[in-house]
C-alpha cells in the first residue's frame, strides 16, 4: 500500500498542471450537470404545483353573449336554457377524467365580482343580468385536458371555455428547452472532463511504461500496477465532484431558499434540500464513474507485456 500511495503522489506531482485542469473541468461540468438536474426537478415541481390547481371554466350564454361578438354556441338575446345546462352537466359527469364539478350561478358570479373590486368604480360597470353562469371543472389528470375542452366547446349554451394550459404550456416548453439545453452543454463538458482524465492518465502511464513492463515481467498483478493510476484519476474526479456539490449547495442556499422565503405567498413550488441532495448523489457517482472508466480504457495497452 505504501508503494501505491508513493506512486500516486509521484504521478500527481509530475502532472500537477494537468491534474489541476482536470479538477477545474470536472468541477464546472459536474456543477452544470447538477444544476440541470436541479432545474429538471424544479420544472417537475412547478408542473405539480400549478397543474394540480388548474380548473377548466365553461362560461354559459347570457343575453349579451351573441351580441358581444364572441357568442360561441349561443342564440342572440337568450340565456342558456335549463335543458342546455343539464346537458352540459351530464357530459361533465360522464367524463372519466372529471374529478369535481362546481356550478356558479349569476348571483354568485356577481357577488364574487363585487368583492374582487371593492370600492373600485369598475364594480358598477356590470349588472347582475350581464353576469354569466359557469361550470368549473377539476380534472383527475390536469395534463389530459384537451378532451374535456373539446367536449365543452361544441355544446349548445357554452359561450367560451377557459383554461390556463394555453398560457402555461408555452412557458413550460421554454423552460424544458432551457433545461435540456443546459443538460446538453453539461454532457459535452463531462465528455471533455473524461477525455482530460484519459489524457492525463495516458501521459502518466507512458512516462512509466518501462517500469510497468518490468513489474509485469516480475509477476506484479494487474491490480497492483493499475491502482496508482486509478487513485490519480479518483483524486481529480472526487475533488471536482465535491466542488460541484458545493456549488449546488450554494445555489440551493443562496438562490432557491432565499427566493422561496421571499415568495412564500405565491406558493411557487420550490425544490428543497431533498431534491438537491439526490442531484448531489448523482453528481458524486458520476464523478467516480468518469474517473474510473477512462483510466481502465487508456491503461489497458500498457498492462500488456
Amino acid at each position: 500500500m505504501r508503494h501505491t500511495l508513493r506512486e500516486t503522489w509521484s504521478g500527481l506531482r509530475r502532472n500537477m498542471s494537468m491534474t489541476f485542469s482536470v479538477i477545474v473541468t470536472m468541477w464546472v461540468s459536474l456543477a452544470l450537470f447538477g444544476a440541470s438536474l436541479m432545474i429538471i426537478a424544479e420544472v417537475d415541481q412547478l408542473k405539480g404545483e400549478w397543474y394540480d390547481r388548474i380548473e377548466i371554466s365553461a362560461f354559459l350564454c347570457n343575453q349579451d353573449s351573441a351580441a358581444s361578438g364572441v357568442g360561441g354556441n349561443c342564440t342572440e338575446g337568450q340565456n342558456v336554457t335549463d335543458g342546455q345546462r343539464e346537458a352540459i352537466r351530464a357530459v361533465l359527469e360522464a367524463d372519466p377524467n372529471v374529478e369535481t364539478i362546481y356550478y356558479q350561478t349569476k348571483q354568485e358570479a356577481y357577488d364574487e365580482f363585487q368583492g374582487a373590486y371593492g370600492d373600485n368604480p369598475v364594480k358598477d360597470t356590470l349588472s347582475l343580468e350581464q353576469m354569466q353562469e359557469s361550470f368549473r371543472v377539476k380534472l383527475k389528470d390536469p395534463q389530459d385536458y384537451q378532451g374535456v375542452v373539446a367536449e365543452l366547446s361544441v355544446l349548445d349554451g357554452v359561450q367560451a371555455v377557459q383554461d390556463l394550459h394555453t398560457m402555461l404550456d408555452p412557458f413550460f416548453r421554454v423552460i424544458n428547452a432551457l433545461k435540456w439545453g443546459t443538460m446538453g452543454i453539461a454532457c459535452v463538458l463531462l465528455l471533455a472532463g473524461a477525455l482530460q482524465i484519459a489524457n492525463s492518465i495516458r501521459m502518466s502511464a507512458f512516462t512509466r511504461r518501462r517500469e510497468i513492463a518490468i513489474m509485469r515481467l516480475a509477476g506484479a498483478s494487474t491490480t497492483f500496477i493499475l491502482l496508482p493510476f486509478l487513485l490519480e484519476a479518483l483524486f481529480a474526479g472526487v475533488i471536482g465532484s465535491v466542488l460541484a456539490c458545493g456549488a449546488m449547495a450554494g445555489l440551493q442556499s443562496l438562490v432557491v431558499d432565499r427566493l422561496s422565503s421571499q415568495l412564500t405567498t405565491a406558493s411557487f413550488g420550490w425544490i428543497g434540500w431533498v431534491q438537491t441532495g439526490r442531484a448531489m448523489l448523482v453528481v458524486l457517482v458520476l464523478g467516480v464513474v468518469l474517473s474510473i472508466v477512462p483510466t481502465l480504457v487508456v491503461t489497458r495497452k500498457y498492462l500488456r507485456v
